[in-house]
């Protein structure tokens, strides 16, 4: 089985680069170290702040629970959550009703991807409005309705029970995957390790001068790169060292890189986006933007890589249940893996500064999943999911094999 392989800068923790002089055109070297854990600290006190991300995420995962609560839950109380408005009772934790942030509005909304594409990004915000209204009036009223070709209910999973629309999507588990996408992934990968962002303005001078924002201890470029942290570290048990709980920390970004970290074939992933994400942030501190930069692409690659496996796997893994009848089991994969094929539009090719798949192929793939026949999932054919697996695998170094394997 192929191995990742951590490159030797991130396995050091140490770079060394060379710039140019501008007085004299020689070339000097610059080192930089990252610390042993996420740790900065200007004047004895830290540096690092994410807590918008940790909100964010927290709300999600209200939202997603929302989802089945067939007692509680109307639409009214669903889009509310999901666009929280300041101190509006929203969510059971009082300091998130409390709070200005919500998810909606962080949907699409990166300055690279969609700064200048208004209506892809109002498009992308409607979708997820979608996925809402479909699971409160479709599959709402069929609680306790058997699922069957056309008709929205529940349907066995072994043990668990799955509510699935009449085409078999579980509304959810689309929501909660393309959320990975379009909220975590996009502001991390296209906004806030975003050359635009973290350079925005006079942002260099004031990092190059320890000038700091406001009445805060860091700079604006250190908080840019730690919120994007925060999009995956942020709800970690040990933010500042979280490898140790990778998958275990939230449902979302967090829990997948894990998972396929797990797999023996990216043993290691995980690893390797935290060092880069240590080493990154070091770079700003001494002002070293080439290592800052480069950094930032790795976590771009290893990112985009573990939305590609994970919708891989469940596609395969769906595949398997549709082959030995379970089609409670592959239900549930499948639509796992829609909201993954619904993510790859906010992955990021460090080639060409663009995603490695278009709004087209995206809806392609997903056109691919649900168009064999009238009834979606119930219609779906191992073939097709081969097609889609083939598709996606074809953009990466790693083959269908590797990403549907757990070993």
């Amino acid at each position: 089985m192929k191995k990742l392989i951590i490159p030797a800068i991130i396995a050091a923790a140490v770079f060394t680069s060379c710039s140019s002089d501008d007085d004299s055109g020689t070339a000097i070297s610059t080192n930089v170290e990252a610390p042993a854990t996420y740790v900065f600290e200007r004047d004895g006190a830290s540096t690092v702040s994410f807590s918008g991300q940790t909100t964010r995420i927290l709300m999600a995962d209200e939202i997603l629970g929302a989802f089945k609560d067939f007692d509680n839950t109307t639409e009214t109380s669903l889009q509310a959550m999901f666009a929280h408005e300041e101190g509006a009772n929203d969510f059971s934790d009082a300091n998130l009703n409390a709070s200005d942030k919500n998810v909606r509005s962080k949907i699409a909304a990166s300055k690279d991807f969609f700064g200048a594409n208004a209506t892809e990004a109002s498009q992308i915000k409607s979708t997820f409005d979608g996925y809402i209204s479909t699971q409160i009036n479709e599959v709402f009223p069929n609680q306790n309705t058997a699922a069957a070709p056309g008709v929205a209910g529940q349907i066995a999973d072994g043990s668990s029970v799955r509510y699935v629309t009449g085409k078999g999507l579980e509304m959810n588990q689309a929501f909660a995957k393309g959320l990975i996408g379009a909220l975590m992934m996009d502001q991390m990968l296209n906004n806030y390790l975003s050359t635009a962002v973290l350079d925005e303005a006079d942002n260099r001078d004031t990092n190059d001068n320890d000038i700091t924002e406001g009445d805060n201890l860091y700079t604006t470029m250190e908080h840019k790169w730690d919120e994007a942290y925060g999009y995956l570290f942020g709800a970690s048990a040990n933010p500042a060292n979280p490898i140790a709980t990778i998958g275990e920390d939230d449902s979302f970004l967090n829990e997948y890189v894990g998972r396929v970290n797990d797999d023996s074939d990216f043993d290691g992933i995980a690893l390797t986006i935290y060092n880069a994400f240590k080493l990154g942030r070091a770079a700003i501190v001494a002002k070293n933007y080439e290592v800052r930069d480069e950094q930032a692409a790795i976590i771009r690659q290893k990112v985009s890589e573990v939305i590609a496996i994970r919708g891989i796997y469940y596609l395969q893994n769906g595949k398997t249940a549709i082959t030995n009848g379970d089609m409670g089991g592959a239900f549930h994969d499948l639509s796992e893996a829609y909201g993954f094929v619904y993510s790859l539009r906010f992955t990021r090719n460090n080639s060409d500064g663009v995603s490695f798949f278009s709004r087209s192929e995206v809806d392609g793939l997903i056109s691919d999943l649900m168009s064999d026949g009238a009834n979606g999932f119930w219609d779906i054919t191992p073939a097709s999911l081969d097609t889609v697996s083939e598709a996606i695998a074809a953009k990466f170094s790693f083959t269908v094999t590797e990403a549907a394997s757990t070993e």
